[in-house]
């Protein structure tokens, strides 16, 4: 299976994309499934789920920012309401979701949580490859960090238009995408994000800031 773990839909407020349009596309460009992981909430998810197929899964995320930077839970049921990270955490466990730390070590992003040690034993997954981290040695310092840790690694491609979609992602011969996740049986695909594709995420971003 050929999974991208990271998409963002018009749920997020620096997203365009119709749910639906988005599994539509991931279709045709050949994935088998995708985690809908919008900003702050989990409808983007909830309407994609509704286009999931036996042959394509859908996996309800959300991409949560709380005070140490963004946690990404995977396979939730519902809204994760706490913004604290340590209730973060636990109530995307308590939903039997997965705890992701989402391009860790990217300094570009403010909202990035530059994972340590001390909190290794929280998570359950890194992202290890994230088509948006403009250099690649933020990617590598997130491998290197799971791998000291035993940490699984997940990737994505932190898709906001349709021609990102599918840039990064997993691959697994296990139908079951979260044992796979977690018995770290997989491997990671991918390559960077056009610089342009930023650029248009900021632009929309000001602007929404200027109507507000």
């Amino acid at each position: 299976m050929r999974v991208d773990l990271h998409i963002h839909s018009r749920y997020s407020d620096d997203g365009v994309l119709d749910p639906g349009e988005i599994v539509r596309i991931a279709r045709q460009k050949g994935l088998d499934g995708i985690a809908i992981t919008d900003h702050n909430t989990t409808k983007g998810g909830e309407e994609a789920k509704k286009h999931e197929s036996d042959s394509f899964t859908v996996i309800i995320g959300a991409e949560i920012m709380t005070e140490k930077g963004e946690i990404t839970g995977l396979f939730l049921s519902h809204e994760v309401k706490a913004r604290r990270f340590h209730e973060v955490v636990s109530e995307i466990k308590t939903q039997g979701g997965i705890v992701v730390v989402p391009h860790p070590f990217d300094r570009l992003r403010q909202s990035a949580f530059h994972i340590s040690a001390e909190y290794a034993h929280l998570v359950d997954a890194i992202e290890g490859f994230n088509s948006r981290c403009v250099f690649q040695r933020y990617n590598r310092e997130a491998l290197d960090f799971a791998t000291r840790h035993c940490l699984p690694v997940v990737g994505g491609s932190d898709a906001h238009y349709a021609s990102e979609i599918g840039l990064g992602g997993i691959v697994t011969g296990s139908s079951d995408i979260r044992d796979a996740i977690v018995k770290g049986d997989l491997t990671l695909f991918g390559k960077r994000s056009p610089l342009l594709n930023h650029v248009k995420t900021k632009l929309r971003k000001l602007r929404a800031k200027a109507i507000q």
